[in-house]
């Protein structure tokens, strides 16, 4: 009776399976079991009623999109509320300090895109240097296409605009959950 050698046998199940090479932009894109790409949103649940769902734009804002992910996976903000409240124009929140000055600890570089500040735009708040941004975020109630190319827009809200309409200065974001769909 033959006894094969172990590596014979991982070389022989290496050529039936073939080459598990991955291109770093597949290895990124998360799948489902069946092999249909997955995407993140993020869902904003108000701690006085109602949830706001945001579709990310990785391809346009990668660094942008990980850092809100990661921020909200840690919890980050969870409870923070809504601090600034611009009618017609945009409502800002996701500061720590709750009056605009807050960040996380550091800034992040901004990546400028073509991403239209269109109504229910997400993008990241900043001050003057564009390259002050960290987890301050805001969301246009109304088009502002003077802000294009000067913010980065890293989502849009694909559901609970009516929410987001109705936000009053010191709101609370009870949680910020982030969810895989299919594409």
């Amino acid at each position: 009776m033959r006894t094969r050698h172990p590596l014979a046998t991982v070389f022989v199940i290496a050529l039936l399976v073939g080459p598990s090479v991955v291109s770093p932009a597949l290895a990124q894109q998360p799948t489902t079991p069946g092999g249909k790409p997955m995407k993140q949103e993020a869902i904003i649940t108000m701690q006085n009623g109602g949830e706001i769902v945001i579709e990310f734009f990785p391809a346009d804002a990668p660094k942008t999109v990980e850092n809100f992910v990661t921020l909200a996976k840690k919890g980050f903000y969870d409870g923070l509320t809504f601090h600034r409240i611009e009618p017609g124009f945009v409502v800002q929140g996701g500061d720590p300090k709750g009056d605009g000055t807050g960040d996380p600890g550091y800034k992040i570089k901004a990546e400028f895109n073509k991403q239209p500040h269109v109504r229910g735009a997400v993008a990241m708040a900043r001050a003057n240097d564009p390259d002050s941004a960290g987890c301050q975020f805001y969301i246009t109630l109304a088009p502002a296409h003077f802000l294009d190319g000067k913010y980065t827009v890293f989502g849009k809200v694909v559901s609970g605009m009516n929410i987001v309409d109705n936000i009053k200065k010191g709101d609370k974001m009870k949680s910020v959950t982030i969810v895989e769909v299919t594409k």
